[in-house]
């Protein structure tokens, strides 16, 4: 096994480091402090390909792979986890899917928009009564003469408040679940949708999250993939979100561990360094520790995503490992910087605000835990 990285990659990530340092840490403060979504610093990353990483070139993206991709979220929430989430759903969970399922007239339409930051995207899966049963869809899409009417309420939808489009999943089948679900792509200017703010969330904050509520007519050929066949593709999709998510949460985690480094060799108990106390070097061993094991995993789910047709036990090991190491990290930071990080406004503390979704959004950890149960109890 090659677990060295290639030139390129080596040359991708330093770049978008670069990025992240010079551009997006400079504004995160206000990102949270303000949660207005950033729009500003979205452009920016769009204007380096960092929208449509993963997207071919042909369809305007940088055409890169998927360790890359996972680098290069690594180093953006390094900086700022809202904005490595916002490009991730619309590389990940919109563009991605439009790339795999999407007809040619969807994909001309879309991708380069997308690829480039004219237009970002939306994934409106979840709703009041269906997160982890994501199957249960109580959005109902009625066939008409030429399309479909659409009713029901999506919740959480990340990037709403500035989509151009999203993909809209909808029981055409009510009662068969997974079996009778359909994916559309929706304009967000399309009449009969209205978006409602969520209420304030502990972190990830400026992540232009709403609630949409859809009474809207649409037309057969904004069908993603086909009819009825639309959960196989949020499925699909949220392999890709998960191997992001796990990548979000390994730069979090490493901002916190930096953090906690910096504070311990500076700061002087007992007219010395906590950093050369044997409680505060175990701690920081942990961190780095658990943080490498998850990494491993989260870029060997990305090579997965490249070389085979499934790779959903890989994403939920990645996400699971990656967000909990990060917890844990973002965790004993506040246990080393103690006062200083647990004041509003520092690093650690905000750090520790948004490392806190990464083990709730696109499948909580018990969601992670059942997926791969079953597969190692089914092939044992």
């Amino acid at each position: 096994m090659i677990l060295e990285l290639t030139k390129e990659q080596e040359s991708f990530k330093s770049s978008v480091e670069q990025f992240a340092r010079d551009v997006v840490a400079l504004r995160a403060p206000a990102i949270d402090k303000s949660g207005e979504f950033p729009s500003d610093v979205i452009h920016a990353a769009a204007a380096r390909g960092l929208l449509g990483v993963t997207i071919p070139t042909a369809w305007g993206g940088a055409g890169r792979d998927y360790v890359s991709y996972a680098l290069a979220l690594e180093a953006i929430a390094h900086a700022s986890a809202t904005v490595a989430v916002s490009l991730s759903v619309t590389n990940s969970l919109v563009a991605e899917l439009i790339a795999y399922a999407g007809r040619e007239s969807q994909r001309g339409r879309w991708l380069r928009r997308l690829a480039t930051g004219d237009a970002l995207g939306a994934f409106a899966l979840s709703e009041p009564e269906s997160g982890t049963d994501a199957a249960n869809q109580q959005t109902r899409a009625v066939k008409t003469a030429d399309g479909y009417r659409v009713t029901g309420r999506k919740v959480w939808v990340a990037n709403a408040e500035e989509a151009s489009v999203a993909v809209v999943f909808a029981a055409t089948r009510p009662g068969l679940r997974g079996q009778g679900v359909t994916a559309f792509l929706v304009p967000m200017n399309t009449p009969g949708i209205t978006r409602t703010a969520r209420a304030d969330s502990l972190g990830v904050r400026g992540l232009g999250c709403m609630d949409l509520d859809f009474d809207i007519r649409v037309e057969d050929d904004q069908v993603l993939g086909s009819v009825d066949r639309g959960f196989p593709l949020a499925m699909w999709a949220l392999d890709g979100g998960r191997i992001a998510i796990a990548a979000q949460a390994l730069g979090i985690g490493e901002a916190a561990l930096d953090e906690a480094i910096a504070y311990a060799k500076r700061r002087e108990q007992f007219g010395r360094p906590i950093a050369e106390y044997q409680a505060i070097q175990w701690m920081l061993a942990d961190m780095a520790t658990e943080l490498a094991a998850a990494r491993v995993l989260t870029l060997r789910a990305a090579a997965a995503k490249d070389t085979q047709e499934k790779c959903t036990v890989e994403a939920a090991m990645a996400k699971l490992a990656a967000s909990e190491a990060a917890h844990r990290a973002a965790d004993r930071a506040m246990q080393i910087l103690a006062s200083a990080g647990y004041r509003r406004g520092s690093v650690v503390e905000r750090l520790f605000r948004d490392v806190r979704a990464t083990e709730i959004y696109q499948g909580t950890s018990e969601a992670q835990r059942m997926i791969i149960a079953a597969r190692i109890l089914n092939n044992p």
